[in-house]
């Protein structure tokens, strides 16, 4: 998958829900972990409002501009710290062959420094 901004929130909840049903396990779990160390997985509301305060929220947890000794080499150490303060996965139950979740939740790539070509993987287990 592509990302388009430095930072930015991808909704990835049908590729998720897809990979689920193609998986034909009904009771279960799925594992979804991006294996990137600048980006991260959450779960929460896709309302734009919302999306805008975690962004700024991400923006905030590790200020840009600070002077990290990571810099040196690449220039994205924020990128590293706060993907580290997120997590690089989730684990989801199955039931009924679909992805269990409240009414408001959806799962987001986190971008942490893109754009970038950003690979998901999901594995799910059961029967």
């Amino acid at each position: 998958m592509s990302t388009s901004r430095q930072i930015e929130l991808i909704d990835i909840t049908r590729e998720v829900a897809s990979q689920v049903k193609q998986s034909g396990v009904e009771e279960g779990i799925a594992l979804v972990y991006v294996p990137h160390a600048t980006a991260a997985l959450i779960v929460n509301e896709n309302e734009r409002g919302l999306v805008s305060d975690m962004l700024g929220m991400i923006k905030e947890l590790v200020p840009r501009d600070k002077q990290f000794e990571h810099d040196r080499i690449d220039n994205n150490a924020a990128a590293h710290l706060t993907s580290a303060l997120l997590k690089p996965d989730l684990t989801l139950p199955v039931t009924g062959g679909s992805i269990e979740r409240g009414t408001w939740q959806n799962i987001f790539l986190v971008e942490l420094d893109g754009p970038r070509q950003r690979k998901v993987i999901v594995k799910v287990i059961g029967k």
